[in-house]
């Protein structure tokens, strides 16, 4: 009987032997599975990142030409304009995709592919503050928001007119603006 209870041990123990050497090499070939696709994941991830990057620099590119070529908004007259404008006073620290000045006004227009409400918040609560600490020299100034965009949802134009944020849209080969 002894012996017979061994025989069925050690053939279970074989079989366990079996089945971790089978679970091991099953995690092994997942692991190597999760590795290539991780891997293609991250080239996923690289393309969308850089189409949405191409998207952000076409909108850029298309107000900045519109408006740095006539500097005129909500009808202000602005003397010149900044393109990518970049500062950092201790540890605020800020970009401005277009500037536009003249001797008692400033616009800070943020520029975006496809606006959304977070862009417009951002805009009000950390980028125009920021703005006030970076740029003392235009204090006072009458100050002017507005984000220029190609597409902008009806809820988040809206939301910026009701902020006294500007809304720049592209209308065929020119910029329509909507002044709150």
């Amino acid at each position: 009987m002894r012996e017979a209870q061994a025989q069925a041990q050690a053939q279970t123990d074989a079989q366990m032997k079996k089945s971790g050497e089978e679970m091991e090499k099953t995690f092994r070939e997942l692991a190597e599975s999760d590795k290539k696709t991780d891997a293609k994941l991250d080239r996923i991830a690289k393309l969308v990142g850089g189409i949405s990057n191409n998207q952000g620099d076409v909108a850029e590119e298309f107000f900045w030409n519109s408006i740095s070529s006539k500097p005129t908004i909500g009808g202000i007259a602005y003397d010149y304009a900044d393109k990518n404008r970049h500062k950092k006073v201790g540890d605020i620290e800020d970009e401005y995709d277009i500037l536009l000045v003249n001797g008692k006004d400033i616009a800070i227009i943020e520029t975006k592919y496809k606006a959304h409400s977070q862009d417009v918040e951002k805009l009000i609560n950390k980028k125009y503050k920021n703005f006030q600490i970076l740029y003392p020299e235009y204090s006072d100034y009458n100050h002017h928001l507005g984000i220029a965009s190609f597409y902008i949802n009806d809820d988040t134009k809206e939301m910026a007119l009701d902020n006294n944020v500007m809304v720049l849209q592209r209308k065929g080969d020119v910029i329509e603006t909507i002044v709150p």
